[in-house]
């Protein structure tokens, strides 16, 4: 699924070729896609056309693109893409939603394999977190991500450190600190030397920061590398793959040596996903949660 970077990768693609644009028509080509928009396809259609979008703007793995009061909300889910292309273009073959411009310009277009993500109209609020801009309501309780000027690090490192639950759970808590998913989750705990078990009351405040500052690290290290990618579902804008994969200590290294000790890399089940850590860097800790 995109994670952060991912996401950042393609706002700002969005944002090249998007922002400023006026809408001259929206075509639905799959119900699912705007499932989340109760009102229906046509309304969502109709919201839209005509409308000048605004910078396109994101929290966590969420990307917005705003229009007077209200929004575009896009969440990419498993395997959806935004894509920018030539009008004329043939559909792709898993084309859900697509955007005209005015201008007759390049189109913006939705394309999603399995169906999960999805797009919806939605009013912009105060933001609670305390930014300038609004954002989305559906996405109020969400947590401010650690590239928001708005997060604080302390108040996140004594949050943690409150909750009575494995840490890894925690930092894919979208309520406590947005954008992290499965794959950073991993890096994170790996450069920290902390395995997904540990009990985040057992934490050192020192520990915390460190956890935080290595999830930062591994996310920035991926935006400058264009994203993660795995396979031809995850694209940027212009169609192009990212290439941070490459670059992964622990996620998708079972059986591999540890970069730092040589140790192999062990893979362990968790919420119906996979762990992945270094037993001898990251020891399970005894009486975890």
């Amino acid at each position: 699924m995109p994670e952060l970077p991912e996401v950042e990768v393609v706002r700002a693609g969005v944002a090249r070729w998007v922002a400023g644009r006026t809408v001259a028509s929206v075509e639905v080509l799959h119900p699912r896609a705007v499932r989340r928009h109760l009102p229906g396809a046509a309304d969502f259609a109709a919201r839209i056309a005509g409308r000048t979008l605004g910078e396109p703007r994101r929290r966590g793995k969420y990307l917005w693109l705003p229009f007077g009061e209200a929004a575009v909300l896009t969440h990419l889910g498993m395997s959806g893409q935004l894509l920018v292309g030539e009008a004329s273009a043939a559909p792709q073959r898993h084309l859900r939603a697509r955007l005209a411009f005015a201008d007759g310009g390049t189109d913006l277009r939705f394309v999603d394999q399995r169906t999960f993500g999805h797009l919806m109209v939605c009013p912009l609020v105060p933001d609670p977190r305390g930014g300038e801009a609004g954002v989305p309501d559906v996405i109020g309780h969400i947590a401010a991500d650690p590239f928001e000027p708005v997060f604080d690090d302390e108040a996140f490192v004594t949050a943690l450190r409150r909750r009575r639950t494995g840490v890894k759970r925690a930092l894919l808590d979208q309520s406590l600190i947005s954008g992290v998913g499965n794959i950073y989750a991993d890096e994170a705990l790996w450069r920290a030397g902390l395995h997904g078990e540990r009990p985040t009351e057992r934490l050192t405040a020192a520990q915390a920061r460190l956890l935080l500052r290595s999830a930062r690290e591994v996310m920035g290290e991926a935006l400058q590398a264009g994203g993660t990618s795995f396979d031809s579902l995850y694209v940027n804008v212009n169609g192009e793959s990212g290439y941070f994969a490459r670059s992964l200590n622990a996620y998708g290294r079972r059986d591999e040596p540890c970069g730092r000790c040589g140790t192999a890399i062990l893979r362990e089940v968790f919420m119906n996903r996979s762990s992945f850590s270094c037993p001898r860097c990251q020891p399970r800790p005894r009486n975890a949660h």
